[in-house]
C-alpha cells in the first residue's frame, strides 16, 4: 500500500466497514455489487489495490453464524421435535441468508482495519 499523504479524519472502522464505505474517508461505497472491490474510491480517490481480507470473514462467519444457526435448530428440535424438512424449510434460507449478509460486513470491517493500522503482506527482508 502506497503511503497515504492525504489527511482525512479517522473514521470508525465497524461502522464503516458494516455500511461498506471507503475505510479513508468514510463517503466512498467500497464494493461494486455483492462482495468485489471497486477499483477506487469515488469520493477521496483511494486505490482498493491494498485491500486483501483472505480468508478470514468467512472464518468469522462460519463460526458465528454456525453458533447461532445450530443453536436455533438444537432449541427447536429438543422443544417441538419436527420432522427433518421443516428443518430444512427454516434454516437453508435463514443460513444463507445471514452468511451473505455478515460476510459483507466482515470483508468490510477486515479491509477498514486493514487499512487503519497500515496492514501489508509480511516480508522477511525488504
Amino acid at each position: 500500500m502506497n503511503e497515504d499523504s492525504a489527511h482525512f479524519p479517522p473514521v470508525d472502522p465497524v461502522k464503516t466497514g458494516i455500511k461498506g464505505c471507503c475505510p479513508r474517508c468514510g463517503q466512498g461505497q467500497l464494493f461494486d455489487g455483492l462482495l468485489g472491490l471497486k477499483p477506487r474510491c469515488a469520493s477521496c480517490g483511494l486505490d482498493y489495490s491494498f485491500a486483501d481480507s483472505g480468508d478470514g470473514p468467512a472464518v468469522f462467519v462460519i463460526l458465528i453464524v454456525g453458533f447461532i444457526i445450530i443453536g436455533m435448530v438444537l432449541w427447536l428440535q429438543v422443544n417441538y421435535g419436527p420432522p427433518i424438512w421443516v428443518h430444512i424449510l427454516l434454516f437453508a434460507p435463514l443460513t444463507i441468508v445471514l452468511s451473505l449478509l455478515t460476510l459483507r460486513w466482515f470483508k468490510g470491517i477486515l479491509i477498514a482495519m486493514q487499512y487503519r493500522h497500515n496492514a501489508r503482506e509480511g516480508r522477511l527482508s525488504d
